[in-house]
């Protein structure tokens, strides 16, 4: 492709819109453009790129024997509501909902769980068509409330998604397992660092459920690891064996006056103590499909933060003791929210893992009691000190079963770096940063048994079908891939999955030998199969240079005053290495280096 014929504009100033580095590049480098909110136009090389990644993508699922389909993005919301997923996606604003002239309400598709279940609840019938697995490559729509870091955060996005199904458990292990083993590959070929890591269900739900990050030091999601390589897991779904507390010097319980003491540190300065020897009280408002409001009370050891999302999957288990399905929301309370459902004024800082019921007001939609969950590491401890429910007093050397009744334990601790690995104490956690990527899930039987999809056995007897999906963002891949290679110049693309390979520079295209070489190079590297740009454009050569460098092609040839000698100019964009080397030896040298994309 020539330069001078493509749609192509630069920017040399950052957008006001762009925040992270990768959307600002990419909207400099004219690879995409805004339209509205949360959502972009694939310019030309973006399309290249997208090309790319996806062609690996499909490359790697069809070797798993994957087969590729097409489902709809209109979805009925019958199917929606069948799953019971309806109600919850509109709700938190995840659906593009609407209604067609018949008044029938449909949903833009931003998954396909229900569609794919359906399809298998008409067509697989018997035991003997099993297993199966399809996938499609796709656009999805998801109403962010804040879309922003462009491709990363939009309302309309690229994304291969796949769903299998299964007579048995062990069917749907040795898929996942599969998809395991291609995300890996997918990932490695577009020539990107990565970490696949242990993660929460989320809203999709199923059992087992694992991430895969593309590292990234301005990455949203911080990922827990260690070393050896045996364990990893993001920050919401990481366990760890926290350092020891160290031994309680008080001896007997006393209510002591502290005043000024609302934070752990303004305590344990107070009192000359270390965090560990203390349990900190968080208060949560937890509220129910059935619109039961739940006061929530968790104490932890001081030095340790409560992990939200493993109190709400706590919650979530839950649910059925106060005769209810699932969590609507969970947040901790500020003042306003409190006297809501407070008698009181609750002393913030100062409570104690005794906080009265009393204090709850009396109504339908309140629950009577708070909900009492303590920690491991505060279960354990002897001789600490916590709040008295009064304002500047705590409890100094106090005991559980002595002072407190000790309430359910249950890990809600949230994983530091730092910390000691629980498959081997002598391997501290690691922290880094990453995007996801890609996330696989074994459903088991949730969407089977709600939407009634059912197979015929050995034994003729009908049986739900086990269930994995399966997703992973192209245009996302594309967007964190420049996250990660990047420099002060511009984007540094992997070979993989860059837009060309190589950019044929012309200083001055009014030369007629430095045309007349570049020309018949671009010939001869295209013909070689080597996908090569020509940037023949009537500007500054300083201009090309940085155009060059911004919009990251892995390898330079400048057609500059070398020739004379029979040479050009070679430039690597990740090393900026230069060397000149002989025109006849130049598409033997490139394919040289690109032999492994080739």
């Amino acid at each position: 492709m020539r330069l001078s014929q493509m749609l192509f504009v630069t920017l040399r100033q950052d957008p006001a819109e762009a925040v992270v580095i990768s959307h600002k590049l990419l909207l400099r480098a004219g690879f995409i453009r805004q339209i509205g909110s949360g959502i972009y136009a694939y310019l030309p090389m973006m399309w290249r790129v997208l090309r790319k990644v996806s062609e690996i993508v499909r490359q790697e699922m069809d070797a798993t024997g994957a087969q590729e389909c097409l489902l709809p993005q209109l979805q009925p919301s019958e199917l929606w509501r069948e799953s019971g997923r309806w109600d919850t996606y509109n709700a938190e604003g995840i659906m593009f909902s609407l209604s067609d002239r018949q008044d029938r309400e449909l949903g833009l598709g931003p998954t396909h769980e229900e569609v794919i279940t359906a399809v298998a609840r008409d067509m697989v019938k018997s035991y003997r068509q099993l297993p199966q697995n399809l996938y499609q490559i796709q656009t999805k729509f998801r109403d962010e409330i804040r879309p922003r870091f462009g491709l990363l955060r939009g309302r309309e996005f690229i994304m291969k998604d796949a769903y299998s199904f299964h007579a048995d458990e062990e069917s749907l292990a040795a898929t996942y397992d599969d998809m395991d083993g291609a995300y890996k590959k997918i990932l490695t070929r577009c020539g990107l660092k990565f970490r696949p890591v242990q993660a929460d269900s989320g809203a999709i739900g199923g059992s087992a459920s694992q991430e895969f990050m593309i590292l990234a030091e301005t990455g949203e999601d911080e990922i827990l690891y260690t070393e050896d390589g045996q364990y990893a897991a993001n920050i919401e779904k990481a366990v760890s064996m926290p350092s020891d507390a160290i031994a309680s010097t008080f001896d007997g319980f006393k209510e002591t006056e502290t005043p000024g003491t609302a934070t752990i540190a303004t305590l344990c300065e107070t009192l000359n103590c270390d965090p560990t020897q203390t349990v900190k009280n968080v208060l949560y408002e937890c509220v129910f499909d059935t619109g039961l409001l739940l006061p929530v009370l968790v104490s932890i050891r001081g030095d340790q933060d409560v992990n939200d999302i493993k109190l709400f999957n706590e919650l979530t288990r839950r649910a059925t003791d106060y005769e209810a399905t699932k969590v609507l929301s969970l947040e901790v309370p500020d003042e306003g929210r409190l006297k809501k459902w407070t008698t009181q004024p609750i002393p913030l800082g100062y409570m104690g893992p005794d906080l009265s019921d009393d204090c709850l007001k009396k109504g339908e939609d309140i629950a009577p009691k708070f909900l009492r969950l303590v920690d491991p590491t505060a279960a354990e401890l002897k001789g600490f000190v916590t709040g008295q429910n009064k304002v500047d007093f705590h409890g100094v050397g106090a005991n559980w079963g002595d002072q407190y009744q000790l309430p359910d334990a249950v890990d809600l601790r949230e994983a530091q770096a730092g910390d000691r690995a629980v498959h081997n104490p002598d391997q501290i956690l690691e922290t880094a940063r990453g995007i996801e990527a890609g996330h696989i899930f074994q459903l088991g039987l949730k969407y089977s048994q709600a939407m009634e999809a059912k197979f015929m056995d050995v034994n003729g007897k009908p049986q739900p079908l086990w269930m994995g999906c399966y997703g992973i963002g192209v245009s996302r891949i594309a967007q964190a891939a420049v996250e990660q290679c990047h420099d002060d110049r511009g984007i540094v693309w992997p070979k993989e999955i860059a837009p060309y390979h190589v950019i044929i520079t012309v200083p001055n295209v009014k030369a007629d030998d430095q045309m007349e070489v570049a020309t018949k190079l671009y010939d001869e590297l295209n013909a070689a199969g080597i996908e090569t740009l020509l940037d023949d454009r009537p500007e500054r050569a300083g201009v090309k240079f940085k155009d060059a460098e911004l919009i990251g092609i892995p390898y330079r040839v400048v057609t500059g005053r070398s020739i004379a000698d029979g040479e050009v100019e070679l430039v690597s964009r990740a090393t900026g290495e230069a060397t000149n080397v002989a025109i006849a030896a130049v598409v033997d040298q490139l394919k040289l280096e690109l032999a492994d994309v080739l």
